[in-house]
């Protein structure tokens, strides 16, 4: 009741404007002026949730005024007055789009969610009188049968074929008398698709386990007590006990230290339950979805959602996804099952006789580590501070392209928890790059990179990026600094690696620069940057003890080189499992009643994927595929990696920071978008196509 309630006085402040004239409302909304402030960064104190509606409606309006003007425009079709035209039109509707769909994932309340359910619909609308405009598509056409007498440059050939295949793809060709059901589908669908992701942002806020007594928490480390602790004195009802949640950086230390097997497997249970009952339920909008996207792929004469979304990838096919997903997934299942047999003897050697349970898994990896490396994650984490981990990415990527990052508190930021830097080369600012470090009830779990202002070239002039890097590590607590294991180490490299690919965009046109690649791509280049973080040489340029300073010993650095593909076989099948998963939903092709958990039962029986361990993602908390636009796109990860595998090779045989090196795949990768093939771009880097040799090695799995 409370959002339909905001949602109407939100509509109610768009129309009346608070009896204030429509030009008035105009003035007083930050989205309909010039942003006066540092290198255009959007003034987040000045923004108002009452702005959102007006601000989309507005930019709605003016993209539809512009689509009408090159319509109606009595001159022939050109590369200009169509093509040009048509990528320049919706400034005001992608400024305000960035800030709220941003701030959605990171800053979410009751009255952000409203306004997502009244806009979404409208901005599907909206999408499809773009996409569904005969004489608009009509005149792009035009201009795409002449390409060849046109003289284009290779950037202004691939924004026009972009555009031809964006509104093909768009549904520009799906005859008329199915036109009104496409729209009714894509409108149908942007609202189940966030409605799935509220879900399990809730879900995932509501569950807390509260312990009392301490004695509970054996073999939990002292950091993760503290923080625990920390967590329960924040709310009064749980004063002086100990909160963990299943936001990661809480639940994975939980299951990887605590001796109580109970207090385990009720965490472990309420995580992998997540979303299937009550008001969070998400089982019947996931068959909505499925079969809908079906239904949708099959206007565009496609047999499978993957069918469709695939043709516009490097895999091309569903059976090129399956081929690829298979040579990894069956050595990576033997060795998960040899690890499987150790943990139960450990359980046995424990005096449980039970059977291994997935809740069982982390607690015994991390034993066996230890034994066998004298490794466990208390050791690793004094080393990995927050803020040591930040410098040592600064000094990889200084290192490699010569850019410095230098915080600015002078920006604008919309969170006090956010940092900006500028993101220097040669004296020169070529980008803003926003930081988001900690969680919050607000945030989404899981790390991520978007934009705020994407990097494009404007009446000559270079316009940088405005990049945003979310995170989810472990908050201080005391005196004591966030601390990471190495797992969040490798994702800060990851996410930056994205992050670079935007920073370092050289491309004319905003729709083609950055991360506006194929989602098998995408990937690359923040999977690439990850190999520097385990790096030797690198390790001893940040790696040192929050509390005395100390750089890590070379004994530890050898047991973390030694240990690299420890537990390989889970790591790799998990996500496997989440691949194939993604892949079973949206390779149906005919209409389906998905019940779950027969429909996710069969899928990883299917595959052999042992009791032990379940998929990385359950389908009720799935978001990449459900809400994230990784839909039939899971595999990408995988995809990509052999593409960064291959990438590094050169790196080992010529030194990690070889500028050469570096310098080819900033220029034929990470500047140039998608201004043209992908596997031709990395062709031009590496000289062929790469091979998954480096990938099995690499991962212990050859």
């Amino acid at each position: 009741m409370k959002k339909m309630i905001t949602v109407m006085v939100i509509a109610a402040l768009a129309l009346s404007g608070c009896k204030k004239d429509k030009t008035e409302v105009k003035n007083d909304n930050p989205f309909m002026q010039e942003w006066d402030t540092p290198y255009g960064v959007p003034p987040f104190e000045q923004i108002k949730n009452e702005h959102y509606i007006p601000a989309f409606e507005e930019g709605m309006k003016q993209q539809a005024e512009a689509i009408e003007a090159i319509v109606s425009n009595s001159e022939a079709p050109t590369f200009e007055n169509t093509i040009i035209a048509l990528e320049n039109s919706g400034e005001l509707l992608n400024k305000v789009s960035s800030v709220f769909f941003n701030l959605a994932e990171c800053c979410n309340s009751e009255e952000m969610e409203a306004i997502a359910e009244e806009i979404m619909p409208k901005l599907s609308q909206h999408g499809d009188n773009i996409s569904l405009n005969a004489g608009l598509f009509a005149k792009v056409k035009s201009v795409y049968e002449q390409r060849d007498n046109l003289q284009l440059n290779a950037e202004q050939m691939r924004l026009l074929e972009e555009t031809y295949k964006g509104f093909v793809r768009g549904g520009a060709n799906i005859p008329a008398e199915q036109q009104a059901r496409f729209r009714e589908i894509n409108e149908q669908l942007s609202t189940l698709t966030l409605k799935y992701g509220n879900n399990v942002l809730k879900a995932t806020n509501n569950y807390k386990l509260v312990v009392d007594n301490v004695a509970d928490l054996e073999g939990m480390p002292q950091s993760q007590l503290d923080a625990a602790l920390e967590a329960g004195n924040a709310d009064e009802a749980t004063k002086g006990k100990y909160v963990f949640t299943i936001h990661l950086p809480s639940m994975e230390p939980f299951l990887m230290n605590c001796k109580n097997r109970e207090l385990r497997k009720e965490l472990w249970t309420a995580y992998s339950t997540r979303c299937t009952s009550d008001s969070t339920d998400n089982r019947g909008i996931i068959n909505d979805i499925a079969n809908l996207r079906l239904e949708r792929a099959k206007m565009f004469g496609y047999e499978s959602h993957a069918a469709y979304v695939l043709d516009d990838c490097m895999a091309k096919t569903p059976q090129a996804v399956n081929d690829l997903l298979m040579q990894v997934w069956k050595p990576a299942l033997e060795k998960a099952k040899k690890e499987a047999a150790q943990y139960q003897k450990m359980m046995k050697a424990d005096g449980i006789n039970d059977k291994l349970q997935p809740y069982d898994w982390r607690y015994y990896s991390e034993k066996l580590r230890k034994e066998q490396y004298d490794l466990n994650d208390d050791v690793i984490r004094p080393y990995f501070s927050l803020e040591n981990v930040k410098q040592g990415l600064f000094t990889v990527c200084e290192k490699l392209y010569g850019i410095q990052l230098k915080e600015n508190k002078d920006i604008p930021t919309y969170h006090p928890d956010v940092t900006a830097y500028e993101v220097v080369e040669n004296d020169e600012v070529i980008a803003i790059v926003y930081m988001d470090f900690f969680p919050r009830e607000s945030k989404r779990s899981g790390a991520w990179m978007t934009n705020f202002r994407e990097q494009s070239v404007k009446d000559g002039k270079n316009i940088i990026p405005i990049v945003s890097l979310v995170f989810n590590f472990t908050k201080p607590t005391g005196d004591t600094p966030s601390l990471l294991n190495f797992d969040e180490t490798t994702t800060m490299f990851h996410e930056f690696g994205h992050g670079l690919h935007s920073i370092f965009s050289k491309c004319t046109y905003r729709s083609l620069s950055g991360t506006n690649v194929s989602r098998d791509f995408v990937e690359l280049p923040s999977q690439f940057l990850e190999h520097w973080a385990c790096e030797p040489e690198v390790l001893k340029m940040y790696a040192k003890h929050y509390k005395t300073g100390e750089v890590i010993p070379d004994s530890l650095i050898t047991k973390i080189s030694e240990s690299a593909t420890y537990g390989q076989g889970f790591i790799n099948t998990e996500l496997l499992a989440a691949s194939f998963l993604d892949m079973d939903y949206y390779t149906i092709t005919e209409p389906t009643e998905i019940k779950l958990p027969e429909f996710e039962d069969q899928a990883m029986n299917k595959i052999g994927l042992i009791p032990e361990i379940i998929s990385r993602y359950k389908s009720t908390y799935f978001q990449h595929v459900f809400s994230g636009g990784y839909d039939a796109g899971y595999y990408s990860y995988t995809w990509a990696a052999v593409l960064d595998n291959d990438a590094f090779e050169p790196f080992k045989e010529k030194g990690i920071f070889d500028q050469e090196t570096a310098k080819a795949f900033r220029t034929n990768i990470l500047e140039r978008g998608n201004t043209e093939e992908p596997m031709a771009l990395y062709k031009k880097f590496r000289g062929a196509e790469p091979t998954i040799e480096p990938l099995l090695k690499n991962r212990g799995l050859k």
